[in-house]
């Protein structure tokens, strides 16, 4: 039964990784921000890799924290009738959910952005304005990680809950 909880147990130590990243991103973004407005009303100065700076950690951001509010239970639910199911109820509704919702739509994502990035890759991708980032195509990346990282996170709960190893699997309270 113990080495049945290591495979949820290491995609949360992982996620756990993946949570202090979006909240230094977060964290960089209101320094950015900061930045930025500085540079603009105080010096009269306009960096464009700093604004382009700001919109990918304001994506890499939310995109990175998906799998781990995932598997906190933090995630957008509306549902009205899913908070008065008893949890044996709540497990089943949420291992549909994931087997017919989540892991169909995370899979098109990662398949429909392979050509995006890979083409991104292929050619070096840039920033179109004048003094933008470099490495566009980077960046690009993010977009398929973050959704193999919300794959990588439903994998570890259907696991919990298929497996019944958490008889808390409704849990609202605290993080990883």
């Amino acid at each position: 039964m113990r080495r049945m909880l290591w495979v949820p147990r290491q995609i949360e130590r992982f996620l756990r990784v993946v949570e202090g990243i979006a909240t230094a991103l977060t964290m960089g973004l209101a320094i950015l921000v900061f930045v930025n407005v500085l540079l603009r009303y105080v010096f009269g100065m306009s960096a464009m890799a700093v604004q382009e700076l700001q919109w990918y950690f304001h994506a890499f951001g939310f995109l990175l924290a998906m799998a781990p509010a995932l598997w906190i239970d933090r995630h957008v639910r509306i549902d009205t009738f899913y908070a008065r199911f008893p949890t044996s109820w709540q497990r089943w509704v949420n291992v549909g959910g994931t087997f017919f919702f989540l892991l169909p739509f995370a899979g098109l994502v990662i398949w429909a952005s392979y050509d995006f990035v890979a083409y991104s890759f292929s050619i070096r991708e840039a920033s179109p304005n004048p003094g933008g980032l470099p490495a566009l195509f980077v960046f690009k990346a993010v977009l398929p990680l973050s959704f193999f990282l919300l794959v990588l996170a439903a994998i570890g709960l259907l696991w919990r809950w298929l497996s019944n190893l958490d008889e808390d699997s409704g849990r609202k309270e605290g993080g990883l």
